[in-house]
């Protein structure tokens, strides 16, 4: 199992070919386990890493409490020890929120990103509500029930609903905690502006309650493409796999012939 310390924290990840780099970032609960079908499908053009995020799956616990500046830096240091100069960022729900703190805190060590139903800040009462109600599940150390509801909808498969699951109940209930309200009182829609690498904005057609963040996000980066995807609601990477790599690859091939 790949490992390396990082901050003094075992981390979990896995790379797959070769190419222009993707590091791809996980919601609270879920796994590095989300894009396997990304791995498998991007991994023949391009570098692919997935990793968990320390308190989730097979990476350990955080002594520190876990907030977005440190998930930062610690996919920096992952690309550092991988030798990775610049990567693209993929970020699904809230793990989109923190490609956007990557972008902003570390222009320099990316070549843009690309947020699957993301938002740069919650701002209605739904997903807010959903939010309070893993934080809540999270502090009394539900993770079995909360595990179950999140592998069931974000799985394709028995395999992989499975694997999912088993990933997620070795989650830390306390980092689990950390994260959810790290993504509940995230706000990064003012410092917008100033992300001028390019950003790929993908929605499910039928996830209407986040069309909102993407025409937000679509309105206030200077360089941004947003796109929906048909007949699907929030769950793309695993329910909108081929559709959601070929928009993928189209934006990373357009983008590395500009640079």
């Amino acid at each position: 199992m790949p490992v390396t310390d990082i901050h003094g924290v075992q981390m979990y990840y896995e790379t797959a070919g070769q190419g222009t780099p993707i590091i791809f970032i996980h919601p609270p609960v879920l796994s590095s386990i989300s894009f396997a079908h990304q791995l498998d499908g991007l991994s023949s053009h391009f570098q692919t890493i997935r990793f968990d995020i320390r308190g989730h799956g097979r990476s350990h616990s955080s002594p520190k409490p876990l907030t977005y500046s440190l998930i930062v830096d610690d996919m920096k240091r992952l690309l550092d020890f991988l030798n990775i100069e610049k990567a693209y960022l993929c970020g699904y729900s809230t793990g989109g929120s923190v490609v956007l703190e990557f972008l902003l805190t570390y222009p320099e060590k990316a070549f843009g990103g690309i947020v699957i139903g993301g938002m740069s800040e919650v701002h209605d009462l739904r997903l807010a509500s959903r939010i309070r109600l893993g934080i809540a599940l999270a502090k009394m150390k539900a993770m079995r029930p909360l595990a179950l509801s999140l592998a069931w909808s974000n799985s394709d498969s028995k395999q992989l609903l499975w694997k999912t699951y088993e990933d997620a109940i070795h989650g830390s209930p306390q980092n689990v905690e950390q994260y959810y309200r790290c993504s509940l009182n995230y706000n990064c829609t003012e410092g917008l502006s100033a992300i001028h690498l390019p950003v790929l904005l993908v929605y499910g057609a039928k996830d209407k309650g986040f069309h909102s963040y993407g025409r937000l996000l679509y309105e206030r980066l200077p360089h941004s493409e947003l796109s929906f995807i048909p007949h699907v609601k929030h769950q793309i990477p695993t329910k909108a796999s081929d559709e959601l790599n070929d928009r993928i690859t189209r934006f990373i091939q357009t983008h590395t012939n500009t640079e």
